[in-house]
């Protein structure tokens, strides 16, 4: 694995050439046809509270910036809402890049501090996995158990329950389709 330092007005970082190639395999994304153009950014709502933005996402991962990456707090508050893609003129797919560099970050147990979208990410894999679906009383009353929150957003779970988006009994059925999939994707849940 090559590796060569690159030195930014931020300081020097330690670049990769190989993570990018790797992003672009896992993901499926023409991540060199990214041009800064910026209209991913200026649509992303969750960009207020990270560290970079989706363009300088994209441009550190061209760079091979591996551990900037994937130490960010950026990918962990990526919604997969999709903006970004719709904006991109050259139709990548940032959100796609962005869950495959969660899933890098989290198959090497990399998380920023005192962030808590690595255990989140986890659990709705495990409930994905488990039940082919996710039951959301149960995710979250996981969550809270597991970040010793309990009395966050109780207001807000009231209210989601009052009209029945947190249902006491799940209404799973186990799908194989899902279990196979897994399977398929080895070692990158």
């Amino acid at each position: 694995m090559a590796t060569a330092t690159l030195h930014l007005p931020a300081g020097a970082i330690t670049v990769d050439a190989a993570f990018r190639e790797e992003v672009a395999r896992l993901s499926g994304q023409p991540l060199e046809l990214c041009f800064q153009c910026q209209k991913c950014a200026s649509g992303c709502y969750p960009t207020q509270e990270g560290d970079y933005t989706p363009n300088e996402i994209m441009r550190l991962v061209q760079y091979g910036a591996r551990d900037a990456v994937l130490g960010s707090r950026t990918i962990w508050l990526c919604t997969s809402c999709e903006t970004c893609g719709l904006r991109c003129p050259n139709g990548i797919r940032i959100a796609e890049v962005m869950d495959t560099l969660k899933q890098m970050a989290a198959a090497r147990g990399i998380a920023p501090a005192g962030e808590t979208g690595p255990l989140f990410h986890n659990l709705f894999l495990s409930e994905i996995r488990a039940a082919g679906r996710v039951h959301e009383t149960m995710l979250m009353l996981k969550y809270k158990l597991k970040t010793g929150n309990l009395f966050a957003d109780m207001k807000l779970g009231w209210q989601l329950f009052r009209r029945g988006k947190l249902p006491l009994v799940p209404r799973l059925k186990k799908d194989p389709a899902v279990r196979r999939i897994f399977e398929r994707a080895g070692g990158q849940e």
